[in-house]
């Protein structure tokens, strides 16, 4: 870990280390053999005359390959790879050993039938994205939320003086300002777990050539969407040599803005902390600063927000360029698709960070209280609108005259303005029942 080039496998490989069997290299080794080997099975159930004699007694070792895929396998593939200098190409050679090992010699050359690299590598790769995303990614950003609805539920009738612009503005409610961000990650998340995952299968530069001229009789278009959805994803119909990636950017557009909404969320605590709305829980053991002794500083919000903003650039990096390709292919999305889980991670270590500071967090009831008597003009637009309702000409205005620019007032002072009105007694009682504490407006939270 000490020498670790990146903080997600060094510093923080203990947030990190949940995504290792999606996206670590053993991973995608492990995924390529997992593809080669379910691809070589559904081609045995086309019966095809090369397999008229395939012992069926085998298709159970075959399979544990796969599922007994371990560390040392991998390393025999790498080992091959620096013969080879061909990544997939090694686990081709590893599973025609095997073969070998399991009587399957007159079998072996079937092994990558038809296939590109891409076709491995582009199943390979989406596969682990959809096994990560509902194994690792969305159980924790989905705790996050809940972690948020509850406090939003907790804090849901504590009136707090609303800001826009950083000016005093209408009150709000603690809990509802917090629903909003649980709102919007629900609406990000919904949309995240019901996308569709793309593999592209269709060989050399996605026609099925080698496969069409080989077998012309099969139907391989019905016979590839097939395989494809038994691996629980969908088949691009229309590529090149390559995944044309349109589907997977959006998918990381999505966890960018799922990040997004993070990073206003930490701002925004962040800021209310300064403002003393919120207290951080003290961990004796733990030192604020190297110098000063007093500060609890708001780390977590800080390192959540610095790995969101990592995590994005390269999400972001991601959805503009691998769409992008030199006709059938070039290299570069290998390149950067060697990075997927790279974002992942910086995604992970910042949602747990944010549920550690919020598990902080306790309000400062005194503050927000004393922050609303000391601005009773935000009142004036409750007075404008009911004096509108009363047929009293130019309310706002009225409201405008005596309130803006004037600083902060208090209750006297709006009461005497409520004494000049030209309204019934009843109105001004109605008046004086406002305060910025029950100016709060309707809000359910569900």
């Amino acid at each position: 870990m000490l020498k670790a080039i990146s903080p997600v496998d060094g510093r923080y490989a203990n947030k990190t280390s949940e995504f290792i069997d999606f996206f670590s290299e053993y991973a995608l080794i492990k995924y390529r053999v997992q593809v080669e080997i379910y691809y070589y099975l559904h081609l045995l159930s086309l019966e095809l005359p090369a397999f008229k004699n395939f012992p069926s007694d085998k298709v159970a070792a075959l399979k544990k390959c796969t599922e007994d895929f371990s560390m040392s396998d991998a390393e025999k593939i790498k080992q091959i790879e620096t013969k080879t200098n061909h990544d997939v190409k090694a686990v081709e050679y590893f599973l025609k050993e095997r073969f070998e090992e399991l009587g399957l010699t007159p079998f072996a050359e079937f092994i990558h039938f038809g296939l590109t690299s891409q076709d491995v590598n582009n199943t390979s790769v989406p596969l682990s994205i959809q096994e990560a995303l509902h194994t690792v990614y969305l159980p924790n950003i989905t705790s996050l939320r809940d972690v948020i609805i509850g406090l939003a539920r907790q804090w849901q009738q504590v009136p707090m003086l609303a800001r826009t612009h950083g000016q005093p503005a209408s009150p709000t409610l603690v809990g509802k300002e917090l629903y909003v961000f649980a709102d919007r990650l629900q609406m990000q998340i919904y949309e995240l777990a019901s996308r569709k995952i793309y593999a592209k299968f269709g060989g050399a530069v996605g026609n099925f050539n080698a496969h069409a001229v080989t077998y012309p009789n099969v139907d391989w278009i019905a016979f590839a969407d097939q395989f494809v959805h038994s691996l629980g994803l969908e088949r691009l119909k229309y590529t090149t040599q390559i995944d044309h990636y349109d589907q997977l950017a959006a998918l990381m557009q999505n966890l960018a803005r799922i990040n997004t909404i993070l990073i206003d969320l930490c701002r925004d605590i962040w800021m209310y902390i300064s403002i003393n709305y919120f207290t951080q829980k003290v961990n004796h053991d733990e030192v604020g600063s190297s110098t000063m002794p007093h500060k609890v500083n708001p780390i977590d919000f800080e390192n959540a927000e610095g790995n969101l903003g990592v995590a994005n650039a390269l999400f972001n990096h991601m959805a503009e360029k691998l769409p992008i390709s030199r006709w059938q292919r070039d290299l570069t999305d290998s390149t950067v698709l060697r990075n997927i889980g790279v974002p992942f991670a910086h995604s992970l270590i910042a949602i747990k960070s944010i549920v550690k500071g919020l598990s902080k967090l306790s309000l400062n009831y005194d503050v927000l209280n004393q922050d609303l008597e000391n601005n009773w003009a935000v009142v004036a637009e409750a007075y404008q609108t009911i004096l509108r309702r009363e047929g009293i000409a130019n309310p706002y205005e009225l409201l405008k005259a005596y309130t803006r620019g004037k600083g902060a007032m208090d209750k006297t002072q709006l009461y005497q303005f409520i004494d000049t009105l030209p309204v019934a007694a009843s109105i001004k009682d109605e008046l004086r029942q406002i305060t910025p504490q029950n100016y709060t407006g309707v809000v359910v939270l569900p």
